[in-house]
């Protein structure tokens, strides 16, 4: 397992976990994962010139066999969503014990999912590939005539697929619908 400072602290002397590394800049992550092949990584959410969620759907991608834990500071209904939607394992704060953390890295490496499943129950179907690309053109201000240009679908099929967005991002606006996507970590500027 990899894992933060703070977490190598709390998690020396559970039983069964063994930290191979601790990291405190992600731009050395990609090597540590090559060179120790961990089985769970433990990923600070807010980091100071990174972001956990990115990193967490670049490992995902990248190293499909490793397991993320989201350790934050903060229990954000968007934080939470958005470690589920990258593809993470499990979501702990920093406020629970450290048997929590250590329960919750070994569920990670049986293969099981442990998020505060209360705050995702009012969550919606995730967004399809053709709303995300929508979703990517009115960050753009782009009108839906230019969206159903690009896409060559009708103007009509571009407004059914933005209801469909603003009704799962449980928004009102285009603005909002921009604003929640990135705060999920949805949209990448």
């Amino acid at each position: 397992m990899l894992a933060g400072l703070y977490t190598t602290i709390l998690l020396e002397n559970e039983d069964a976990l063994e930290v191979v590394n601790t990291i405190c800049h992600p731009d050395r992550l990609e090597e540590e994962i090559i060179k120790h092949k961990p089985d769970v990584i433990v990923m600070d959410i807010r980091m100071k010139s990174d972001n956990g969620i990115e990193w967490t759907k670049k490992i995902v991608e990248k190293y499909p066999t490793c397991k993320v834990v989201i350790l934050s500071g903060y229990a954000y209904d968007e934080y939470i969503r958005a470690a589920y939607e990258a593809g993470a394992y499990a979501f702990v704060t920093k406020e629970n014990s450290v048997f929590e953390l250590a329960n919750a890295i070994r569920q990670s490496h049986l293969g099981i999912k442990s998020f505060p499943m209360n705050r995702l129950s009012d969550y919606n179907t995730p967004l399809t590939k053709i709303e995300l690309k929508i979703l990517q053109f009115i960050s753009e201000d782009r009108t839906n005539a230019e969206i159903s240009e690009l896409l060559n679908i009708s103007k009509r099929t571009v407004e059914h697929h933005v209801s469909s967005i603003l009704r799962k991002l449980d928004v009102d606006s285009r603005v909002g619908a921009v604003v929640k996507a990135i705060k999920l970590g949805l949209l990448d500027f």
